[in-house]
């Protein structure tokens, strides 16, 4: 099973997180498939950064996110694209059939 997730990454008390698609077997930090985005909490407003086209791919072919980048992708708009997408594909197949 593949999961969108949060890989750690800079300094002491100056974190910062990588979006990545990884196998569920993987450490937290370990080798990842591939990256889709990134996370800056620091900041206020936090900063995201998420390539939305691989996003949509890797929850097309089952990803799972977890609830942290569930919550980032919701923020990203990336869940509604996803949605709308969906629901556009239902219809078209809907209307062939007919």
């Amino acid at each position: 099973m593949v999961k969108l997730r949060l890989r750690r990454m800079g300094a002491n008390d100056q974190p910062f997180y990588r979006i990545v698609a990884v196998d569920a077997r993987v450490k937290r930090d370990g080798k990842y498939i591939e990256s889709v985005g990134w996370y800056d909490p620091k900041p206020d407003p936090s900063k995201i950064n998420i390539d939305t086209e691989r996003a949509i791919y890797w929850l097309s072919v089952g990803a799972q996110p977890t609830d942290t980048v569930r919550s980032l992708l919701r923020k990203a708009g990336v869940l509604q694209i996803w949605h709308e997408r969906k629901v556009q594909e239902r219809k078209n197949i809907e209307t062939e059939t007919q």
